[in-house]
């Protein structure tokens, strides 16, 4: 009866790892955008929504403080798309889903 002797592994690895085989990867580094928000829509757009989640589409839910606001970042869309996919090495986020907030 052999013994297999493993070593140690770095923590980092083995999430990484985990992550991989899970499948999770890509959703983990799309979901980096909700950290980053205010520097990829500017501090105006980030006063007033908040990213909440990211669905496993890809679409990425945003509260907004008031109606004219989300007419507004509708009409913005097309570059908010272009500013949040702006990372080759992040999976893009599909869509933009505005929420008021109630």
């Amino acid at each position: 009866m052999s013994e297999h002797k493993r070593r140690p592994q770095k923590l980092g690895d083995v999430v990484s790892s985990v992550l991989a085989h899970a499948g999770l990867t890509d959703r983990i580094a799309q979901a980096a955008v909700i950290p980053e928000w205010p520097r990829l829509v500017g501090p105006q757009i980030a006063e007033v929504t908040e990213p909440l989640l990211l669905q496993q589409d890809g679409t990425l839910v945003v509260m907004v403080k008031t109606h004219a606001w989300m007419q507004e970042l509708t009409l913005l869309e097309p570059e908010l798309m272009k500013r949040l996919n702006g990372d080759a090495a992040r999976p893009p986020i599909s869509k933009l889903r505005w929420m008021l907030r109630g």
